[in-house]
């Protein structure tokens, strides 16, 4: 009888250690993509303020506004994920319907992303002193 008490508690540990892993993955994902969101205003109010003079304007601006874009529509339809039951068929095939768009809109602002960054869009890295690295 004692052991099988032991057994249950032990599941029960293991049963809680993965929520508890689980929550903290969700914890830690949702601060990652407020980081990026923040980084992409940052960012964003930074190509404002140079404007016209920098080389590659208008298509950072495009590039930054489409991945701000993109996070904040991947957030609603979590947001709206999260609403759906999951145990009813046909709303299952709704959430993996929503999942799929979810991941199109993640993967096209990382490529954003990626993109803006082989421009040179960076505050750390003065623009005035292009002319000194010219040979």
């Amino acid at each position: 009888m004692a052991s099988d008490l032991q057994r249950v508690n032990e599941n029960e540990m293991k049963a809680m250690d993965a929520n508890r892993y689980a929550t903290k993955k969700t914890i830690a994902q949702g601060m990652l993509d407020i980081a990026l969101l923040t980084a992409n205003a940052s960012q964003l109010k930074y190509i404002l303020q140079v404007g016209e003079q920098h080389q590659f304007y208008k298509l950072m601006l495009i590039l930054i506004s489409l991945s701000i874009v993109m996070q904040v529509a991947a957030g609603l339809l979590l947001v709206i994920q999260s609403l759906i039951n999951m145990h009813n068929t046909k709303d299952r095939n709704r959430g993996f319907a929503i999942n799929h768009f979810i991941d199109a809109f993640i993967f096209l602002s990382v490529f954003c992303d990626i993109m803006k960054m082989n421009f040179g869009l960076d505050p750390a890295v003065p623009h005035t002193d292009v002319e000194l690295l010219k040979p």
